[in-house]
């Protein structure tokens, strides 16, 4: 190959420095070395947060001039730390040669033992720039939170398009983003902004059956009409109502639910979840279709078309992490109540529905054959996989794997006690997709995650791409969080490695830090795809959901499983909810995980007797108030 030039990306860890040549080697997770040389444009830069404050503080080392590339290298850099780099790779016959020309630096100082997105307030300034950009987009500078200004689809700059169509999915999804960013910042104005979300949603998408025991959402709004649009206009599921956006209907509800203890708004998840198992559920052959008509709320009528008496992944999976963790914690121990209210029978209904779906996660999902390393995904009625539907055919999603580790390792935490042999199913199969995807998804020279490839590669290669190997935001999310909470089971450096890998990716690449927001898609070296949809801040696919959810679990993971560190939780429990107590585990974790170290209310601190409880109880004069819970993990 002659005069072959492309720009290249290396993420690993530093091998060897040497001043005199102004190089230095980097160790790629591939096992690949990479001799990188240094010149006078070479730009040393440390990682920002979307706060885009300079954490800089390198100094020169005595003797060494850090005006020169050799001087910045050793100024810079230390063998054994992960960077990334990114320059000019050519090939020329036999020769080679990689120009760097930016070297990202992830520690504050060569002294610090611990890279930038580890330390304790990384997480929580990333969602504060998050939800305050949201919200200025949306609403300006009042604090008065007009949700019929609410847009789904916003540009780069934050600026409106064309599309007047408000989705609730999208909506409940902002509603869960603003929650979280309360939860562990106690910021009263993201609070105040999802209670507002919640009345909106609730007024203009609800719709109720005609005997009050059933809800369905409708899937969007039209803001110049003031039409409700109740059947979604989405792709393939276009004229139907798709389960999953049902489903995420409710994440924001749930995460609000769990700050507030707000009877109405559990009132309409309840609703909601009778739906799902009136309508969508299959009581023969297990599991939930994935459409129903609107017509009809049939999942067996012609008119679904290519959804008809199907099922999948969002169908089954994407309860879990979108509401029944969430309100299981809310409901479990049970809450401390003035005024009776079925909350045994609605947690039994979730503990059956999760102990369900986990299962045909279990069963159905991993291929039979053990060459596959990817889950099926599509599946008939008979749960035989569905390699024909629409754009999926024979092929996996990166991002769904690693979702699957994740949440099988929360569900583990669930089972620990209870049901010890399903724990260790779910531990062992959340094991084997997070270690399959090393070699079948992630990029091992530049650090994150690709997105769709083919089950069974036919091109002679480790992976088969159906597009590019693009990497899209919400899988990067689903990575960091799968690594990271498998090590805290494992303790398998290589997942710690790749956790931190894939926080770095996250945080070099994604964060848009002109704008405030994030990017939906970037090339495989990291740089940003900002054409089309893909330039969109808001949209269908891209909304204040898995950002704000990577923020506020990477904050509790990272403090619980990575640095044992303790983690503070804020609360404001509703005082016309008659609950008088608030349960404070921030996730499924095993038994006696957190230590309490100091609960405060408006400020002053309340005794509590067993440091090892879960629930705070309360009396009638401390409801609506601010209840600050701090969290020590004793793993």
């Amino acid at each position: 190959m002659k005069h072959f030039t492309h720009s290249l990306t290396v993420m690993g860890t530093v091998r060897s420095i040497s001043q005199d040549s102004a190089s230095f080697i980097v160790s790629a997770r591939s096992g690949d070395l990479f001799t990188a040389y240094a010149g006078p444009e070479t730009n040393f830069q440390v990682c920002q947060n979307v706060d885009k404050v300079d954490h800089d503080c390198f100094v020169p080392l005595a003797g060494v001039p850090d005006d020169t590339p050799g001087g910045k290298i050793v100024k810079y850099l230390r063998e054994g730390d992960l960077i990334a780099t990114y320059g000019v790779f050519q090939k020329n016959d036999e020769r080679t040669r990689y120009d760097v020309r930016t070297v990202n630096i992830l520690k504050r100082d060569r002294e610090a033992k611990n890279y930038l997105f580890e330390t304790t307030h990384w997480w929580q300034a990333q969602i504060t720039g998050f939800a305050d950009t949201w919200l200025y987009n949306l609403f300006g500078t009042t604090e008065k939170y007009d949700f019929t200004k609410y847009q789904t689809n916003i540009g780069i700059t934050g600026m409106s398009l064309e599309n007047d169509l408000q989705e609730c999915a999208t909506l409940s999804r902002l509603i869960y983003g603003l929650s979280s960013a309360y939860l562990i910042t106690g910021c009263d104005r993201y609070l105040d902004a999802a209670r507002q979300g919640v009345v909106y949603q609730r007024e203009n998408f609800r719709s109720i059956s005609h005997d009050g025991q059933h809800i369905f959402w409708a899937h969007g709004k039209d803001r110049s009409s003031r039409q409700q649009v109740f059947q979604s206009v989405n792709g393939d599921d276009n004229n139907t109502i798709p389960l999953y956006e049902q489903i995420y209907a409710l994440a924001g509800l749930a995460q609000f639910y769990r700050i507030t203890n707000d009877w109405e708004t559990l009132n309409d998840i309840m609703r909601t979840v009778k739906s799902f198992n009136t309508y969508f559920k299959d009581n023969q052959q297990g599991g939930y279709f994935s459409h129903v008509d609107p017509s009809s709320f049939y999942w067996d009528t012609p008119r679904l078309g290519i959804n008809r008496a199907k099922k999948n992944w969002n169908s089954i999976g994407d309860h879990i992490p979108a509401y029944l963790i969430n309100i299981i914690l809310a409901l479990e121990p049970s809450p401390v109540v003035v005024r009776q209210y079925p909350y045994q029978e609605m947690l039994a209904t979730l503990k059956t529905m999760l102990e369900e779906t986990s299962e045909l996660i279990l069963d159905k999902f991993p291929d039979p054959d053990p060459q596959v390393p990817y889950v099926n995904e599509r599946f008939f009625r008979d749960w035989r996989p569905d390699h024909e539907y629409s754009w999926q055919q024979n092929r996996g999603i990166i991002g769904h794997n690693l979702k699957i580790a994740w949440n099988l390792i929360r569900v583990a935490n669930y089972y620990h006690e209870s049901d010890p042999d399903k724990a260790l199913r779910c531990e062992k199969l959340a094991d084997t997709l997070a270690g399959n995807m090393i070699d079948k998804g992630v990029d091992l020279v530049r650090g994150g995650i690709f997105d769709c490839v083919a089950r069974e590669p036919a091109n002679d290669m480790p992976i088969d791409f159906t597009w590019g190997n693009t990497k899209d935001f919400w899988q990067q999310e689903q990575a960091i969080l799968a690594y990271q909470i498998v090590y805290g089971h494992t303790g398998n450096q290589t997942y710690l490695g790749l956790a931190q890998e894939m926080a770095a990716f996250w945080n070099l690449y994604y964060l848009d830090k002109d704008f405030g927001g994030f990017y939906f898609r970037v090339r495989d070296d990291g740089n940003p795809i900002v054409a089309g949809i893909y330039a969109d801040k808001g949209g269908h696919a891209i909304s204040g959901y898995h950002a704000f959810e990577l923020n506020y679990l990477a904050h509790v993971y990272t403090r619980t499983y990575l640095r044992r560190e303790n983690i503070c939780l804020y609360f404001r429990p509703q005082k016309d909810s008659e609950v008088q107590s608030v349960n404070i585990l921030p996730d499924f974790v095993k038994p006696r995980t957190y230590k309490i170290v100091k609960v405060t209310i408006d400020g002053i601190e309340k005794v509590v007797e067993d440091p090892f409880s879960t629930q705070i109880r309360l009396t009638a004069e401390e409801m609506d108030s601010q209840i600050s819970v701090e969290l020590s993990p004793v793993i």
